[in-house]
């Protein structure tokens, strides 16, 4: 059996004041076209269809668009969950009747949901949907007080539907979760990937999905597998935001064979302009060859620039930011340049010495800088402290 697996379409996304749907609706119809191409048995999206819960008119209706074209129109079926950024209530409506004409939906969470079952030539392959869940809504669902974090609300979920399994079927996981090996902190891999959860709670160990021959993923934005080559997030199909930028966008062309080994292909789909970030002096800039392309420009100007984003859209007209950069000296440890936004307080310090200066400060001034800093920080949260109290 053949399945694509893709998520995090985000529609509706603005990013920077842009609305992006006409970026988004550009690579739907190369899925679409590689549908038609291809012929899959499923198309798989692992939530985070939209990118809020009510989202705007033009985002509803390019999801109903694609959604008819592939269902309606190549009569390939859809399986789809809710993510987090989306609303459980209103993907989930009409879930029932939709069923019966090929998508797939599940937008709420159900104890004892009954696999999606499509058939090949081997035999049948159940595919278990699970919509993202915070751990208070599997208490209330599966009646366990006792589930705190994410990990431990994937286990209960997972132990009721082992208990259901048919062993003679191939099975794939359908989720939104934050998974990693032993469920181990990880960083996200966008800035625009919400968190699930405040205080470290909001990881799953990829290990609990080894009862399944495929897992399919969504939540987070770079495709990479999670310990088992067969655990996989197939990344977002646009980038949307510059900490992206090196992502390669598409998505996943599954296999299953009879025995339920699993052959992936990661498919690239072209965006119709790339996100990137241009670097240099205004003079340099200005010389570049002109863009299209969504960018976020670092000025390495040392003076004063008037009006630095109206002079930048003459080469770069959908130009997206601006930021200045400090330049670290040559000789300094890390020997590259770095943006301000991006350096903690004593980063900075050491960087402001060092241009000023032109060497690192020694240790009797940085410990002179920490004393200063720490007495900062204490007065702010002495201040915060009596603000609260009054």
């Amino acid at each position: 059996m053949k399945f694509f697996h893709t998520a995090d379409w985000h529609l509706g996304k603005i990013v920077q004041g842009v609305h992006m749907t006409d970026d988004q609706r550009f690579v739907l119809e190369q899925l679409i076209e590689a549908a038609r191409q291809e012929r899959p048995d499923a198309i798989v999206i692992a939530g985070d269809l939209y990118d809020r819960a009510v989202p705007p008119t033009d985002a509803v209706r390019l999801l109903d668009d694609v959604l008819s074209e592939i269902v309606l129109g190549l009569g390939i079926p859809v399986i789809a969950v809710a993510g987090n950024h989306d609303s459980p209530n209103r993907l989930h409506f009409g879930s029932g009747f939709m069923g019966q004409r090929g998508y797939h939906i599940s937008g709420l969470l159900e104890n004892g949901a009954e696999p999606v079952v499509l058939s090949d030539g081997f035999g049948e392959v159940h595919f278990h949907c699970v919509p993202f869940a915070d751990p208070s809504i599997v208490r209330g669902v599966y009646e366990a007080p006792e589930v705190t974090g994410h990990d431990a609300a994937m286990g209960c979920v997972l132990d009721e539907m082992q208990g259901r399994f048919d062993e003679r079927a191939r099975h794939v996981f359908v989720g939104h979760a934050f998974v990693t090996p032993g469920a181990e902190p990880e960083e996200n891999t966008s800035t625009s990937e919400r968190p699930l959860s405040v205080g470290g709670a909001e990881y799953v160990d990829a290990s609990r999905f080894s009862l399944f021959h495929y897992t399919a993923l969504g939540h987070l934005h770079r495709a990479h597998s999670v310990g088992s080559e067969t655990v996989r997030y197939s990344g977002s199909p646009l980038k949307y935001s510059i900490s992206e930028e090196t992502h390669r966008k598409g998505f996943l062309a599954v296999e299953l064979d009879g025995d339920g080994r699993v052959q992936v292909e990661h498919r690239p789909l072209k965006p119709r302009r790339d996100m990137r970030t241009v670097e240099g002096t205004l003079a340099e800039l200005l010389e570049m060859a002109p863009s299209e392309d969504y960018v976020f420009v670092r000025l390495l100007d040392r003076a004063p620039v008037l009006y630095p984003m109206e002079r930048i859209r003459t080469v770069f007209p959908n130009a997206l930011h601006v930021e200045r950069t400090m330049p670290i000296h040559r000789e300094s440890a890390s020997g590259s340049r770095g943006s301000l936004s991006e350096m903690d307080d004593l980063t900075m310090f050491r960087a402001f010495h060092e241009e000023v200066e032109g060497s690192a400060p020694d240790e009797e001034t940085e410990a002179l800088f920490r004393e200063m800093l720490d007495e900062l920080l204490g007065a702010e949260r002495e201040s915060e402290k009596e603000a609260v109290r009054k």
